[in-house]
């Protein structure tokens, strides 16, 4: 599987996941959680959705951007598709 390739935000969120959050939290006990990381100033908000966990971030950081990462998991949400083959 290749490399996936992050925007200069994103990176920065996963870096302060790994580097930060990570050491500090018990992945096994939060697994499927929400982190939202204030990434300027590195402060995260954990909680069982995105919108709870967005919430709680912007009381104290109310109009700034927040990287959402499901704990144990390389992505936030899933999604599934059925594809069709168009009718002629």
């Amino acid at each position: 599987m290749s490399e996936l390739v992050l925007s200069p935000f994103a990176q920065k969120g996963e870096d302060i996941y790994r580097e930060q959050i990570l050491p500090e939290i018990s992945e096994e006990t939060l697994k499927g959680k929400i982190v939202a990381i204030e990434v300027e100033s590195g402060d995260y908000f954990i909680d069982e959705t995105s919108l709870k966990a967005i919430t709680r971030a912007q009381t104290k950081h109310p109009a700034k951007m927040f990287y959402l990462k499901r704990i144990g998991y390389r992505a936030v949400h899933k999604s599934y598709g059925v594809t069709r083959k168009a009718v002629a």
